[in-house]
């Protein structure tokens, strides 16, 4: 068992959780406070924290949390925008010692908002939304990725079309139906909103986009050219959920709700080529295997630990008590680590389960696990860092997903070899 961890209390609720390198500094984003009040809620706090817990420095900036972005210089970069009604996005880059080093202001169409940013080499891969997320789009208007130079200027744009949607477990009943239970036919989304998990991916040549319904969750993916942006394919509407890179050009894309359960692996071409019956949060190492603690929506729960093998097969690995779980490291020895119900597992190559901490904690928001050095372990819950120390766990895997620049930089992008 490990020892208590230590604690580091930020502002407000945790948003996204990164660090420079596995030696530090850590970098978290946050709400402005604890009370849900309009400048709370609008207003991102940059906090920089070392390995041993102690608070660096703090940096405020107007708008809504975004993860943090580190690039392959160090540098960490915010998203943010002016406050104004028809709101200017810039993203800020931040060195480690507090001090901004650059501004970038994204060359955006009237009306747009910024729904998901990574920091690519030469600038920046961006997911904008026409309106406001849970406001009514204009007519006729659709969402659009585009990559943009570090000055700011559009490099290349392309529309992200959702205008109808449907999906087989989605059901409705009324005085159309005669009040009988029947799918749902095919509806134009009110809103529209980037995915809640992991909506933009950079894969080498190949980016994944995920789009969605607000008021369904029902939504598609788009699979297009890095150097281009032209599409290579769309999936069919789903309740779309977890995402990953297995490697360059390849992504696995997971399903869940509306009777979906699954996870499916797209090569560069956009086509799938298997599908298993599980989900979770996928961890890919280096051998390219697939592991995944799931999180089935049913109690009790049935979820187990897996491992996906490339023939469409699964090896079961231990039962998983609760629901909510932080989104996993992997270390070098083939050792997966996250929070679950309260608990902080290890589970090793052999599938078997440690308990590193048990806590009575019922917190259900949490950040990613980051496995640094020394065998420190960090995540979030709500708006508390924790660091483990003295896990006995090996150096980070070196696997890319989320090893690599996707678990210690908090930036979703496997350059071009």
């Amino acid at each position: 068992m490990a020892k208590d961890p230590e604690i580091t209390e930020l502002p407000g609720q945790v948003w996204g959780l990164a660090a420079a390198d596995p030696g530090g500094p850590i970098y978290l984003t946050s709400y402005a406070g604890r009370s849900p009040s309009t400048r709370t809620l609008y207003t991102t706090v940059l906090t920089a924290v070392d390995v041993t817990g102690a608070r660096l420095w703090q940096r405020s900036f107007a708008g809504h949390p975004f993860p943090p972005r580190v690039g392959a210089d160090g540098i960490v970069w915010v998203t943010h925008h002016d406050g104004a009604s028809a709101p200017v996005f810039t993203v800020t880059g931040v060195g480690a010692d507090g001090s901004v080093r650059h501004a970038v202001t994204l060359k955006q169409d009237p009306g747009e908002h910024l729904g998901a940013v990574v920091r690519m080499p030469d600038g920046f891969c961006v997911l904008w939304l026409p309106t406001a997320p849970r406001r009514r789009p204009p007519h006729g208007s659709t969402a659009r990725l585009a990559r943009h130079s570090d000055t700011g200027s559009t490099l290349w744009s392309t529309s992200l079309p959702l205008q109808a949607v449907s999906y087989p477990g989605v059901v409705e009943a009324g005085p159309a139906t005669g009040w009988h239970v029947r799918p749902k036919k095919a509806w134009t989304p009110s809103t529209l909103q980037v995915d809640h998990r992991q909506p933009l991916l950079v894969a080498g040549d190949r980016i994944l986009a995920g789009i969605s319904d607000g008021g369904s969750g029902i939504g598609m993916c788009t699979f297009l050219d890095t150097a281009s942006g032209h599409i290579i394919s769309t999936t069919d509407p789903g309740p779309y959920h977890h995402k990953a890179i297995v490697g360059p050009g390849s992504f696995l894309v997971g399903a869940q709700g509306y009777g979906a359960f699954s996870s499916t692996l797209y090569e560069r071409d956009g086509q799938a080529t298997q599908t298993w019956p599980s989900h979770g949060q996928m961890v890919i190492d280096q051998q390219g295997t697939i592991r995944d603690p799931e999180s089935e929506n049913i109690l009790p729960s049935r979820s187990r630990f897996r491992i996906l093998q490339p023939d469409g097969s699964m090896c079961d690995g231990p039962r998983l008590n609760g629901y909510y779980t932080s989104y996993p490291a992997l270390d070098a020895d083939g050792t997966t680590m996250f929070w679950r119900d309260g608990t902080l597992l290890a589970i090793d190559a052999g599938f078997d389960q440690h308990e590193l901490f048990r806590a009575d904690d019922d917190r259900t928001v949490m950040s990613r696990t980051l496995l640094l050095h020394d065998a420190t372990i960090a995540l979030a819950l709500d708006n508390e860092l924790l660091l483990f120390r003295d896990t006995g766990m090996a150096p980070l895997a070196t696997g890319p997903w989320p090893c690599a620049d996707g678990n210690i930089h908090g930036n979703p992008v496997v350059p071009i070899a």
